[in-house]
């Protein structure tokens, strides 16, 4: 037998890590997010809550990689994105991260289903995970659509003629296909009654459970919260908010 018998498994490496960031805008010597650490397991849902404008749709960019930080690291996968051209951070979010954007950012031109296969098409990897073939791609993404309440037709009706909550709706099943390692969401439910809400977060928590996928949930909906493995209190986090308090 090799090793000691006492040894203990080395801990996994997390899914993300932030460590020593520091964000503001150009021209202005404020911090606007001033960040010790933060670090999220594979497979670990949080839930980011903070009133209006104290910085959770940037801490979520940062994260993905679309805007970069003044100081400081971020990592996925182990990987700093400051360490990578804007064409190999683009291919890195397209494997990597399924993003539910707050304005849905759905091409209004595409069916449903095309929309919700777009991840597909920019991502081989994710296109690998979603089916080895075209048809069982597009299984996938019609399962997810049915798991969201967009059946039969609807999956064929252009984009720009679904409600505010349908176009939510194909955002998060475009955000899921191809089970990503990070799932982003950015005010997810905002435009749901409480139906819809309640069925949106059981398809969210269960799809990301199934895939192992790692959900960052920023919302100020705190009654979500108890659904969530953590909860993360921004102002309370971020030492930029801190100071300027205390200023």
């Amino acid at each position: 037998m090799s090793g000691r018998p006492d040894a203990v498994p080395a801990a996994a490496a997390p899914l993300l890590r932030l460590s020593g960031l520091r964000h503001g805008w150009p021209g202005e010597a404020r911090d606007v997010l001033d960040i010790d650490t933060l670090d999220l397991a594979a497979g670990q849902t949080a839930f980011v809550r903070g009133p209006s404008g104290c910085g959770k749709s940037t801490l979520l960019a940062l994260i993905a990689g679309v805007q970069r930080a003044r100081a400081g690291s971020v990592e996925l996968l182990g990987q700093d994105w400051a360490g990578l051209s804007g064409s190999a951070c683009d291919r890195r979010r397209a494997d990597h991260i399924g993003i539910v954007f707050q304005q849905f950012n759905l091409l209004p031109y595409l069916s449903v289903l095309d929309n919700v296969l777009l991840p597909c098409r920019l991502s081989a990897l994710r296109a690998s995970r979603a089916g080895a073939d075209a048809a069982t791609r597009e299984r996938s993404a019609r399962e997810l659509l049915d798991r969201v309440g967009l059946r039969g037709e609807l999956a064929t009706r252009r984009a720009d003629r679904l409600s505010v909550g349908q176009q939510q709706r194909v955002a998060a099943a475009r955000a899921l296909v191809g089970a990503p390692e990070l799932v982003l969401a950015d005010e997810p439910t905002s435009a749901l009654d409480e139906t819809r809400r309640d069925a949106f977060m059981d398809l969210l928590l269960g799809a990301c459970a199934e895939a192992g996928s790692t959900l960052v949930f920023v919302s100020h909906d705190a009654r979500l919260a108890p659904r969530f493995d953590r909860v993360i209190d921004l102002p309370t986090l971020n030492r930029a908010a801190t100071a300027e308090e205390a200023a």
